[in-house]
């Protein structure tokens, strides 16, 4: 982690020292490049234009395919795409090139009146794809032809890379289902703000959506519930259960095709299964996992704090370990999400096997169980090659040796979690959690929901505390934004709560922290709002 930090400010310097004092012009861009130089004149993308590769290089080859199709969807116009070893004239020459130069993930980027020329790893490459996409006019992010027009771009020189290696948006789909175009719509917009991970929540309390072959019952039972969850308040708690059947779930298949479009795009997508805690329609499916072995008593269930997986039956971790085997051959990730949060142990304090589990292992507590619990869970990812994350919560009890923390509560857990040399993505409820209002009056809000979290307050949110040193530092691996879902129910509803605020995310994430700027963030909104009109995205706009 820290030679990727020190590749990237080495990249920084070189582009400063090229760059000079540049030109401060607004264009646009929204994450803010590092360096950008805007100089005068446009290249003009006509008929003629040809997308030049170099090398056999199959990523490049899809990002070429990508933006030729999306050009192709809105001009009427058939990009030639050729391989070749430099520019020709009248050309995007997309040119594969990983060097000090040249920072993981970052680009290089010259328009002038031959052409367009991007330098940079393939992921880097990508996303000077996307940035050539917003020098475009907004029409380039429709959905059908927009008639005669110039596709012109201005003339600049970029030099950019991102500030952390984990950008990232959460999607809950457990409390409400989503469809597969809408989640693909989802990972558009991430692609779009040059985030790479989409943390997927696909299993809680409220609804298992993963389709587990060995264990079919998670998705003919644990996928369904009584009620949409429609009147949630988040001051007041849950709504009184009832009313038609709800639910869903992905099949396997679909699951696979959406992990393929999201790395077709650079994006990872994480999952997210729940353990020992929020684990409710996985033991109505299969209560004898559950410490009383029998179905859950729903009179007077609070939302959060139903009981856990029995930490005593080795049924349990079986169980677990099956199903883990099956998300990480769906989920090609090296982080699995394994939750841990808010797990609450009363039934574990009388439980006779989680009791003989603690005296067997010398375990003091239940806090010390949970450790034991997360720990096991560990030893098994980590032997398939794979590493956990999971929410600061998985710190209570001794944090497992290579695991990785989320941290949501504040920052504190995530200082801790530094300050011990372990992986750190933060992610506090103070300013990343995205179900909360955009607006101070509730009232006035499409979605209910709870505390205000403003645009610029994200905006101005710094993911590095500066309780930390320089080493302890390097253990943050970025920041995430959280959309949970109690109250939101629609597509629609979901892009209303994320954006614009996944925009200011986005540029939190990587953009330098010196040249931040609300006010030209701002600015450069204006156009964005236009491209997201294009997508049909439903934003909040003040």
């Amino acid at each position: 982690m820290n030679k990727e930090i020190t590749s990237i400010l080495f990249f920084l310097l070189i582009a400063t020292i090229f760059t000079g004092c540049g030109t401060k012009e607004v264009v646009g861009i929204v994450p803010q490049p590092v360096n950008i130089e805007v100089k005068s004149g446009t290249f003009l993308i006509n008929e003629k234009t040809k997308i030049v590769v170099n090398g056999d290089n199959e990523a490049s080859q899809k990002t070429a395919e990508y933006f030729a199709e999306q050009f192709r969807k809105v001009s009427g116009l058939e990009l030639d795409i050729v391989e070749g070893g430099s520019r020709i004239k009248n050309s995007i020459y997309l040119c594969n090139q990983t060097d000090e130069e040249h920072a993981a993930e970052g680009y290089e980027m010259l328009i002038d009146r031959q052409g367009v020329v991007i330098t940079g790893d393939p992921a880097g490459i990508f996303y000077g794809i996307q940035t050539l996409f917003q020098l475009l006019p907004s029409e380039i992010y429709g959905s059908s032809p927009a008639g005669d027009m110039d596709w012109e771009v201005a003339q600049v020189h970029i030099i950019d890379a991102p500030r952390f290696p984990w950008r990232g948006m959460h999607l809950d789909v457990s409390r409400h289902f989503f469809p597969v175009e809408f989640i693909k719509k989802y990972i558009d917009l991430l692609a779009m703000h040059k985030l790479n991970v989409f943390h997927w929540h696909i299993v809680d309390d409220q609804g298992w959506r993963m389709e587990v072959e060995k264990y079919p019952l998670l998705t003919e039972k644990g996928a369904w519930r009584d009620g949409s969850m429609e009147g949630w308040d988040y001051f007041v708690g849950p709504p009184v259960e009832g009313g038609p059947v709800y639910g869903g779930y992905y099949t396997q298949v679909e699951i696979k095709e959406i992990v393929q479009y999201a790395a077709d795009r650079f994006i990872t997508v994480v999952p997210e299964i729940e353990l020992p805690g929020h684990s409710r329609a996985v033991l109505d499916a299969y209560p004898e996992l559950s410490c009383t072995g029998k179905p859950f008593d729903k009179e007077g269930a609070v939302h959060h704090y139903l009981p856990p997986y029995c930490a005593g039956k080795e049924e349990t971790f079986r169980f677990l370990e099956d199903v883990l085997t099956e998300t990480m051959e769906l989920f090609p990730s090296e982080y699995i999400h394994i939750g841990g949060d808010e797990v609450p142990k009363e039934r574990w304090e009388v439980c006779p096997d989680c009791q003989q589990r603690i005296l067997e292992e010398g375990l003091e507590n239940t806090q010390e169980l949970q450790s034991y619990f997360i720990t096991r869970i560990e030893k098994f990812v980590n032997a398939r090659g794979r590493k956990i994350i999971g929410w600061d919560e998985i710190l209570e009890g001794g944090l497992a040796p290579n695991a990785a923390v989320m941290s949501w509560r504040g920052i504190e857990g995530g200082v801790e979690a530094a300050r011990a040399q372990h992986p750190v993505v933060m992610s506090p409820v103070t300013h990343c959690y995205f179900n909360y209002c955009q607006t101070e009056d509730p009232a006035a809000s499409e979605v209910p929901c709870g505390e205000y979290t403003s645009l610029e307050k994200i905006y101005l949110y710094e993911p590095v505390p500066d309780t930390l040193n320089s080493e302890e530092s390097g253990f943050i691996m970025g920041a995430q934004g959280n959309v949970w879902t109690e109250g939101i129910e629609t597509p629609e509803q979901v892009e209303y709560m994320a954006l614009p605020r996944m925009s200011a995310l986005s540029e939190v994430v990587w953009s330098s922290r010196s040249q931040r700027d609300y006010a030209d963030f701002s600015a450069r909104m204006d156009a964005h709002y236009l491209r997201m009109d294009q997508m049909g995205v439903n934003y909040f706009k003040e």
